[in-house]
């Protein structure tokens, strides 16, 4: 009796949750944001997912266990900044994935639109960051949610200088 008692309270705990304007409001920004924006982007070391086809399995970025969602962003505009801010230091070759919420949802993946955090132990204290919503994977990404990889371009120093048919030479 007591864990129908305590599933039930914890049914009306999320109901009054995913009621609230607040979260209203985020599902709002979303679809503003997805309108907008119709795709999410993910930069992702080559090799790690090359070795999540590899493997058939589900890519999890190295912060995810400190994070707990997957970063990414829906402006392309903002791709290059947050490779320079976050990865410029990260040796090797990268990727873009291009996804979209749907792609996601399709695997079992929710996306919410929030302001912008911490990948790891790096600040987001780059220009735009008060100014732009940001979508947050809540899971992994399944190689089945990506509708294209594009290649990047980056120069010896590790600098991101563009995205293969998304952001070219800047």
């Amino acid at each position: 009796m007591k864990k129908i008692i305590l599933i039930s309270t914890l049914i009306s705990i999320f109901t009054m949750l995913f009621q609230s304007p607040a979260f209203a409001a985020k599902e709002d920004k979303a679809s503003e944001y997805t309108t907008k924006y119709p795709y999410i982007f993910h930069l992702v070391q080559k090799e790690l997912w090359e070795k999540t086809l590899a493997d058939k399995s589900t890519y999890y970025p190295p912060t995810y266990s400190q994070d707990e969602f997957t970063h990414a962003t829906a402006n392309p505009d903002f791709l290059l900044i947050i490779g320079n801010h976050f990865y410029k230091d990260v040796v090797g070759d990268w990727l873009c994935l291009r996804m979209s919420v749907d792609t996601l949802i399709a695997t079992g993946v929710k996306t919410i639109f929030e302001g912008t955090e911490p990948v790891g132990d790096k600040q987001p204290d780059f220009p735009g960051t008060d100014s732009e919503l940001f979508p947050h994977i809540l899971g992994g990404i399944n190689p089945s949610a990506v509708m294209q990889v594009h290649t990047v371009s980056r120069a010896d120093d590790g600098t991101f200088l563009s995205v293969s048919n998304i952001i070219e030479d800047m």
